[in-house]
């Protein structure tokens, strides 16, 4: 039986409800993206210390979404406090401290813990219930983000052509997703080509999950291919996402973005970036972004994790920064739900004209 969507089916998110706090089990639950697709498994996180945890163990991942599980972690923090006001509110300090703590990297998550907790800090002042409090404020950035993904892909959709064959790397956000589903709808044939994103291989797993669930064609590589196909024609342009824009117009992403991007650059292909709602206004230039640097031991194992097929001799250490910083040079045009901007232009996304 056909199923027509009126929305990407890999955005259903209130259908299936990958994260979310549940009412009833007083915890958070998120899906363990670690085995997806080939394992549907809801994780349930009943203390602040198993959100830190799930977050740093990659059981979640993606920028927005491991916000919005700390953020969920913080609302559970709030909902637990039994001290004096000024304890609850030190307890609520330390618990976004953890938080933060957890990728540093992340932009979505920089922005939302800070807001959350001071939601719940004006709760407290104001003899409100922080945890309803909170909650509600990390569900409305739930929703807001839905509306930012949507818009932001509406507008790279702008910039694809028929025919195109579209180099991605890591994990297929939900801009990418409207993107590819808005070229779709407008009747362009496109093929993504993902990187299989070592070590965890997101590309491999949850991008080319996504793109074959919306009927979209995928075509697997490794991640050192891209530079190759390039030279013989075989990739049109280079589109990923960013977990932080700067306001001078340098953006990361995951590990291998960078390489892509020169390679782009040298070939003549453009690269886009899906700035989702524009740049940090915290964050003046790359030198400014801290870049997470994870244990060795993850590149050691097939899809990072101890336990699964070890694909490196014993005996050796290595290096796995989570992100590298691609300058604005090498980037065509930063796509976000407001429009499309020149990377040394990136920061008129907050003038006020931009936001009609």
């Amino acid at each position: 039986m056909d199923i027509t969507f009126d929305t990407p089916p890999a955005l259903l998110a209130d259908r299936f409800k990958t994260l979310r706090y549940d009412e009833d089990a007083k915890a958070v639950v998120v899906l363990d993206r670690r085995k997806y697709p080939f394992q549907t498994e809801f994780v349930t996180l009943r203390t602040v210390e198993e959100v830190a945890v799930a977050i740093e163990d990659m059981t979640v991942q993606g920028g927005p979404p491991l916000a919005y599980v700390a953020g969920l972690g913080l609302a559970m923090a709030a909902r637990d406090l039994d001290a004096s006001p000024t304890r609850q509110a030190v307890y609520l300090e330390q618990v976004a401290k953890r938080l933060l703590a957890t990728r540093p990297t992340a932009d979505d998550l920089n922005h939302i813990i800070p807001a959350a907790l001071a939601v719940a800090h004006d709760a407290l002042r104001e003899n409100r219930d922080p945890f309803r409090a909170t909650l509600d404020y990390v569900n409305s950035e739930i929703e807001r983000g839905n509306t930012v993904s949507r818009l932001c892909g509406q507008q790279a959709a702008r910039l694809v052509n028929d025919g195109d064959q579209i180099l991605t790397h890591c994990i297929a956000g939900a801009a990418l997703c409207w993107m590819l589903w808005t070229a779709k709808q407008q009747g362009k044939n496109i093929t993504l080509v993902g990187c299989e994103t070592r070590p965890y291989f997101q590309g491999a797993r949850l991008t080319a999950a996504s793109a074959t669930e919306m009927g979209i064609p995928f075509k697997l590589i490794t991640d050192g291919m891209s530079a190759h196909l390039m030279s013989v024609g075989k990739l049109d342009k280079f589109i990923c996402a960013a977990d932080r824009v700067t306001l001078d117009g340098h953006i990361t992403n995951k590990i291998g973005t960078l390489q892509h991007a020169i390679s782009a650059h040298h070939f003549g292909k453009p690269f886009y970036v899906l700035g989702y709602d524009g740049p940090d206004p915290k964050t003046a230039t790359g030198a400014d972004i801290p870049i997470e640097w994870r244990k060795p031991d993850e590149i050691f194992y097939a899809r990072g994790e101890t336990g699964t097929v070890r694909t490196a001799i014993h005996g050796i250490d290595g290096y796995y920064p989570a992100f590298d910083i691609t300058p604005p040079h090498l980037i065509s045009a930063i796509c976000t739900d407001r429009g499309i901007f020149a990377p040394n232009n990136i920061s008129a996304y907050f003038d006020e004209e931009s936001k009609t």
